[in-house]
């Protein structure tokens, strides 16, 4: 099969999020700048180099709680806990313009593509991991009016501590009136619910669902790990997009290595680019574990009413594995309420023989 090849883009913000070459960008830095760009960090008030916070069991620390209009344009946290699975059990959330509910929720391992609770080195052009537990997370994320970011550790153990740096605009004047918000959503099926005796799928009936969003936006990319509970392949479910309340998908692919741009099942293979990868990749048997990733930065999925982005769970859904997953979409406020989110005993990666 004939390599794929996809430019390298940058991720930009000007209203909406967009993508550009390198070239492009490097040729902007002649331009004036018109914004103040801050940082909010953990670093010691004192002096020192105690730069850091612990977090008591239940606690929930502010990470930013900043007035706009702004933009934040790089998250960076890292943790010490010696508590295993911390990263399935912290759960990261962010709110714009004094929301009451969150425009993002995730366990903070799987918004930034940890979702089975261990630390892997990869590099994507909106969220990579780097040496040793760095989190980042360049999405540009915009506020008109005031933004604030909070961790919560739910586990059973102090955090020792945690570090951030997050970087912003503060912008001199509003923007502009047709911005759209960031968005990410945790979504997990433990298991899936296998469909044996359905040979044939057309409209995404029993499906797993990455999102689904009511306004209008763009979806621009889904993060997603797999612990298989039986041998055997895990894929060849196809991704099926329903705009605007289609009844049938406008966008239907061929498989889910397919989807991630991979091919034949990985492989066997990891490999890790700007716009997609397969940073893990497993045996073909149970107890397997797989994370997967794929961006649309160079053509985000818009919709104008609704949006409902799903995959099927093997051939027409006839595998019962374990999915979960974070989807990142802009749109409009208010945005529709996220399903709640599962407690920490439910998140966490156990297989689920017999499925």
């Amino acid at each position: 099969m004939r390599k794929l090849l996809i430019p390298f883009f940058l991720l930009a913000f000007s209203g909406v999020a967009y993508a550009q070459s390198p070239a492009d960008s490097l040729s902007k830095l002649t331009q004036p700048h018109n914004y103040v760009l801050k940082r909010v960090s953990s670093y010691d008030r004192t002096g020192g180099n105690d730069d850091y916070r612990p977090m008591a069991v239940g606690e929930t620390l502010t990470l930013l709680d900043e007035p706009g209009p702004g933009e934040i344009s790089h998250v960076w946290i890292t943790i010490a806990s010696g508590e295993r699975y911390h990263l399935k059990k912290m759960v990261l959330r962010m709110y714009w313009d004094g929301e009451a509910t969150p425009s993002v929720e995730a366990p903070v391992g799987d918004f930034f593509g940890l979702g089975l609770g261990d630390y892997f080195l990869y590099q994507s052009i909106p969220l990579s991991v780097g040496g040793d537990k760095a989190l980042n997370c360049f999405f540009p994320m915009p506020f008109q009016k005031h933004a604030r970011i909070t961790v919560t550790n739910e586990g059973k153990e102090q955090v020792g501590a945690i570090y951030w740096n997050i970087d912003y605009r503060a912008y001199h004047s509003p923007l502009p009136a047709d911005t759209l918000y960031f968005h990410a959503q945790y979504r997990q099926a433990t298991p899936n619910v296998a469909m044996a005796n359905n040979p044939t799928n057309l409209d995404g009936n029993g499906n797993y669902v990455w999102m689904e969003a009511s306004g209008r936006g763009h979806f621009v990319g889904v993060t997603m790990s797999v612990l298989e509970n039986a041998d055997g392949w895990w894929g060849e479910g196809d991704d099926m997009f329903f705009v605007d309340g289609e009844k049938l998908p406008s966008i239907n692919g061929t498989g889910s290595e397919d989807y991630f741009l991979g091919a034949w099942d990985f492989g066997g293979k990891q490999f890790s680019y700007g716009l997609f990868g397969a940073p893990v990749v497993g045996p073909e048997r149970e107890g397997a574990r797989w994370s997967v990733y794929r961006f649309h930065l160079d053509s985000p999925i818009p919709f104008t009413k609704s949006l409902r982005a799903t995959i099927e769970h093997g051939n027409a859904n006839d595998r019962g594995d374990n999915f979960y997953s974070v989807a990142y979409w802009y749109q409009t406020e208010p945005h529709a309420p996220f399903p709640t989110l599962p407690p920490v005993e439910k998140r966490l990666p156990r297989v689920s023989p017999g499925n």
